[in-house]
């Protein structure tokens, strides 16, 4: 089971390790964004160029030794303390860490608030490109955080079981069609993923998370499956839920982009969520 208590870090916590060899930065935004600023001594993986469409056990283990391939390729290793960022703590952030969790990297945290929250507290920031030596990153998997098209499938309907779609309205509703299809998994309930941050970028408290999921019916005893289109917003879902103390949560990795993109699994086409299920919508979101 996930450790809770050291998913998130904030930027003093950081500032105060910035030069110990054992903790690394790992910078997930877009190589452009990371050389022309970033906190000293990160090293970058463009988390949102690995979409993965195929979650068969032969597409998990590509999966998986893709991003074997992209950490070490950074250096990383099992035995780093490695912290992850974006510019807040969004999508692309939730997506790294959750991969990292995925892969049994127990001392992998999450700065809150991303460069954001760095930048506003004085931290230092440099520019040019990182030159880390690689290294052979190895996982250990973690079932109990992921689920493929067949789990899915058979939890529509399943009692104690839940799915959360966490994308925007006019995706869930079939209005946005991303894929060959547009519309749901059936029985799906919907809240979109930004309502799980603040104004400030940062990650709403434990008991905010859990009050707005309650009240949707979603509850910790459940086993919660959240999906979107390509397994980030729904990881900032599953980062949020494991906050808030849900113990059972699971991220659909390849999401409405295989779902939808099949002719062979259900699909409905609700009517629009109750008002505030959607209240901000992103754009350019997987």
């Amino acid at each position: 089971m996930t450790d809770t208590r050291s998913l998130l870090v904030d930027a003093a916590w950081v500032a105060e390790r910035l030069h110990d060899p054992a903790v690394r930065l790992l910078d997930v935004r877009t190589p452009s964004e990371f050389v022309a600023g970033h906190i000293p001594g990160a090293v970058n993986v463009d988390i949102f160029a690995l979409h993965w469409w195929d979650s068969s056990p032969e597409g998990l283990d590509g999966f998986r030794r893709q991003h074997e391939q992209a950490f070490g390729e950074v250096g990383l290793t099992r035995n780093d303390t490695v912290v992850v960022y974006s510019e807040t703590t969004d999508m692309l952030a939730a997506r790294a860490l959750w991969v990292l969790k995925l892969f049994g990297h127990e001392a992998a945290s999450l700065l809150d608030g991303g460069l954001t929250a760095w930048r506003a507290s004085g931290g230092a920031i440099e520019t040019g490109e990182a030159t880390p030596s690689p290294t052979v990153y190895q996982s250990d998997w973690n079932p109990e955080l992921l689920a493929g098209w067949q789990e899915v499938r058979e939890a529509i309907g399943k009692p104690g079981s839940v799915l959360l779609d966490t994308r925007s309205v006019e995706e869930y509703t079939g209005e946005r069609v991303r894929a060959k299809h547009g519309g749901a998994i059936p029985g799906a309930v919907h809240f979109e993923f930004s309502n799980n941050i603040g104004p400030d970028g940062r990650l709403k408290s434990a008991e905010a998370i859990a009050a707005m999921y309650r009240a949707l019916g979603v509850t910790p005893d459940q086993e919660v499956i959240a999906y979107c289109h390509g397994g980030y917003r729904a990881a900032n879902t599953w980062l949020a839920l494991t906050v808030a103390g849900y113990p059972r949560v699971k991220n659909y990795v390849s999401s409405w982009g295989e779902w939808g993109s099949r002719d062979d699994l259900p699909i409905e086409k609700p009517g629009a969520p109750p008002e505030g299920a959607g209240e901000r919508v992103s754009g350019g979101a997987a």
